[in-house]
């Protein structure tokens, strides 16, 4: 049985992604901040299991990744995240919550990435996907704002391009993947398309990643996204 973890499990992208992954018989690890309030998150059926993690918590990370110590991980997908408060205009902008973002979006993916590493190396077909977004595309940009959430994502992107470089000894493929303007808590009401729709097309990308698209951006169709 194939084994996958989900950081951000508890509503949205992750929620999502964990119903796909049980429906396919895979054995889900499911993290999130307060598993105690995961309500829905809960109420899965499969082989489930609900750890927490705060990824602003280093400690956080490593109890989540001794978990880890003697077993197999299949795939990580890297989704938890977050906006970094609204509004993001000019005049608005703090060092706190710009900070703040940068450790959960930016710093905390790779750090827990790294943790996992001994387990994705059990893996015979290993394979490490981040949720990030066009937003932190520097090419696409053409409406400005949002200066805390467009630049953690352009960070994490740099540090994704990075591993898939790294990791690429190892046989273990990454890549960054945007959903799309998905109707979820962060994406709004106004989305252009429904989380089940978004990760029918991550996971069938997921699914054939392979070394030789290691290191890309792209979005839920497949399609490529310019840094």
């Amino acid at each position: 049985m194939q084994h996958v973890l989900v950081t951000g499990a508890n509503r949205g992208l992750g929620l999502a992604f964990c119903r796909h992954y049980l429906a396919q018989g895979y054995q889900v690890t499911a993290a999130c901040r307060d598993p105690d309030a995961a309500e829905e998150l809960q109420a899965l059926t499969g082989a489930l299991n609900i750890v927490q993690l705060d990824l602003a918590d280093a400690e956080s990370i490593q109890r989540l990744s001794s978990e880890f110590a003697n077993s197999t991980l299949d795939i990580l997908v890297n989704n938890a995240g977050v906006y970094g408060g609204s509004p993001q205009g000019l005049d608005d902008l703090e060092s706190g919550p710009w900070l703040n973002t940068f450790l959960v979006n930016s710093v905390a993916p790779v750090l827990l990435t790294r943790a996992l590493l001994p387990a994705l190396q059990r893996s015979n077909s290993a394979k490490i996907a981040f949720l990030t977004s066009k937003m932190g595309s520097i090419g696409d940009n053409s409406s400005g704002r949002s200066y805390i959430y467009r630049s953690s994502k352009a960070a994490l992107n740099a540090a994704i391009k990075s591993l898939a470089i790294d990791l690429a000894e190892l046989n273990i493929p990454v890549i960054a993947l945007h959903p799309g303007w998905v109707r979820t808590d962060m994406g709004g009401p106004n989305g252009l398309i429904d989380s089940k729709e978004s990760i029918a097309g991550l996971s069938q990308v997921i699914d054939n990643l392979a070394l030789e698209q290691s290191g890309c951006f792209v979005d839920y169709r497949g399609d490529s996204i310019p840094w």
